[in-house]
């Protein structure tokens, strides 16, 4: 797993998000987030569940999962689907961020996205549905997987 500078001020937000939310800030909580704020990649439950039992060896991957739910309820991390069906989580995008994922080695990318307004709207009107919200996931290989040079 490819590890970006430690985003203190993010992890705290974090924390601050699920104790006003009445969670309690345990140290397995607290770990689970460290991984996933730090994180570059997208993970799966069993890559944060074994990386999360280097810090805290007790850590139980049932703790994992309910984190990942509680972090998703709270909009703090998003679901990646994958063609064969088991999911990735990696931290959700603020604002109008999408993201760009390395089907290689699960590196992501957040990029801004384009005013995607009018494709929206004339999606609404032919389909009928209000549209909600959206999310734009673009899959490809980076660029050090193309080098060879995979994390």
């Amino acid at each position: 797993m490819e590890k970006i500078t430690s985003n203190k001020p993010l992890t705290s937000e974090w924390l601050e998000r699920l104790q006003a939310s009445g969670y309690r800030l345990t140290g397995p909580l607290q770990v689970i987030i460290g991984i996933l704020v730090d994180s570059a990649c997208a993970l799966e439950p069993l890559e944060l569940y074994d990386l999360g039992r280097k810090d805290y060896p007790r850590l139980g991957l049932v703790t994992v999962y309910r984190t990942l739910d509680k972090l998703e309820e709270l909009g703090l991390v998003q679901r990646i689907h994958q063609h064969g069906g088991c999911n990735l989580y990696l931290r959700a995008a603020h604002g109008h961020e999408h993201i760009l994922l390395c089907t290689n080695c699960g590196r992501v990318v957040y990029f801004s996205g384009d005013d995607l307004t009018a494709l929206i709207h004339a999606t609404a009107e032919k389909s009928g549905f209000a549209i909600q919200e959206h999310w734009l996931q673009l899959l490809g290989i980076c660029q050090q997987c193309q080098d060879g040079r995979s994390a």
